[in-house]
């Protein structure tokens, strides 16, 4: 029955997938009601503290990104790439990395990826260079960021070990953006250059390479003071949730002879909340246009692929957590990194860091692999790339209009497949090597 049972939970997690993000959490739901009334498993309760703090944050980015902050932003990197054009293949990560620590989302690299093109074809650089690994990068630092969907999960998760977000960052923070900064080395070899491309010579003498328009004929960008202070303040809040990691920080208070501390959640919820009430009053935006932005949206996707998937996950695992932990415990505390191995195929799966950390981080975690491991192992969950149907990476072979950046004959040799191998494997084996420095 447990093999049935999990055929059926794998039926479903498939099916979600064919329909995207929202499915899964659809098909997840419906998965988890198979499992109870079809074989009267216990229902497990779906994970509500995760997902309102993941509201909470996507409610602040999306007042921000309303009110303008994220075109602000996206100004500022583009003054960045324009300054630098020759590095263009590292300053593009470098820009879609922070963009989503910040915002904690990967959604906002598509802002920057037409002006990374633009700047690496003015520069006659191979685009597919920066472009690929900016959008492993723009993925990877959700795994950093204090206010992503996965790391708000994670501490939640794992606060009773003793994790807080800023030991979580310690740890995944630098080596998904030391990882990011090989890739960008090896991918600066990669590939014949630009003016030597038999597909970009082709398009240019066919005419489908459109000129390069000179800056001084672009439209010129005036910051609105709005929009200025959206990101400040947001910013501002992103910093005090990581300080309040330090439970001595927090709110406390006595009943009955017991102190109890302001929970990790509550923080998060309280401040991120707090800061869109904050960007409301001074960046005065339109809020009608928070639920319709690309933040809002994203963070509700995430919302219901974590609804779905984590009832399902977690209704089968605790019916038969007994024999899972018999027959695989072992291997696991062998040989742990093998975990890292199920969190990169099952991201690759479900296109979703969220929902991969809250299905089987649980089970990490029951199986005794200690808290510091599973936080190197974390940055495991960005397996986006490996099947290129992923938002970003269509977007980047779209914006390349010479056509080095693409997916190949074969799907899997595609241009993002060489960035996204060297960047996991070095951000598993960094985030090892920091755990054991900060922990």
């Amino acid at each position: 029955m447990v093999w049935l049972q999990l055929a059926v939970v794998l039926f479903f997690l498939i099916l979600g997938c064919s329909y995207g993000s929202v499915g899964l959490g659809i098909f997840g739901a419906l998965g988890t009601a198979v499992l109870v009334f079809g074989f009267h498993l216990p229902i497990a309760a779906p994970p509500i503290d995760v997902m309102l703090m993941i509201l909470a944050v996507v409610t602040a980015a999306g007042t921000m990104e309303a009110a303008g902050g994220l075109e602000y932003l996206v100004h500022l990197a583009e003054r960045a790439l324009r300054k630098n054009p020759k590095y263009i293949t590292f300053m593009a990560p470098i820009v879609t990395w922070v963009f989503t620590f910040f915002a904690g989302t990967g959604h906002v690299a598509y802002s920057v990826l037409p002006v990374i093109a633009e700047v690496a074809r003015e520069t006659k650089i191979r685009p597919e260079r920066p472009l690929s690994v900016a959008v492993i990068a723009s993925q990877f630092a959700i795994t950093g960021s204090p206010i992503s969907a996965a790391m708000v999960t994670m501490v939640g998760l794992t606060a009773a070990a003793g994790m807080s977000i800023g030991k979580l960052m310690l740890i995944t923070a630098p080596s998904t953006f030391l990882a990011c900064m090989v890739a960008a080395f090896a991918m600066s070899f990669y590939g014949k250059e630009l003016e030597q491309d038999p597909e970009y010579l082709r398009r240019l003498e066919a005419g489908l390479v459109p000129p390069i328009v000179p800056v001084s004929q672009r439209a010129a960008y005036k910051a609105d003071p709005k929009a200025i202070y959206s990101v400040i303040i947001f910013l501002v809040a992103a910093v005090v949730v990581v300080a309040l990691g330090k439970s001595e920080w927090r709110p406390s208070w006595t009943v009955d002879g017991k102190t109890t501390i302001l929970e990790m959640q509550y923080v998060v919820q309280l401040v991120m909340m707090a800061a869109a009430a904050g960007i409301v009053l001074l960046g005065k935006p339109d809020l009608e246009k928070v639920v319709k932005g690309k933040v809002f949206s994203a963070g509700a996707t995430a919302l219901v692929a974590i609804f779905g998937i984590s009832m399902m996950g977690d209704t089968w695992f605790k019916a038969n957590e007994a024999l899972l932990k018999a027959s695989l415990g072992g291997w696991v505390k062998v040989a742990p990194w093998l975990f890292a191995v199920a969190l990169f195929g099952f991201s690759a799966l479900v296109n979703s860091q969220g929902a991969t950390v809250k299905a089987l981080m649980p089970i990490g975690i029951s199986f005794g692999i200690p808290a510091p491991f599973l936080a190197a192992m974390m940055p495991a969950v960005n397996g986006y790339w490996f099947t290129p149907d992923y938002g970003p990476i269509i977007a980047a072979v779209q914006f390349d209009q010479t056509g080095t950046t693409k997916i190949g004959k074969w799907v899997f040799n595609h241009s993002f497949m060489v960035p996204g191998i060297i960047t996991i494997v070095l951000s598993v084996v960094f985030g090892f090597i920091f755990q054991a420095i900060f922990w």
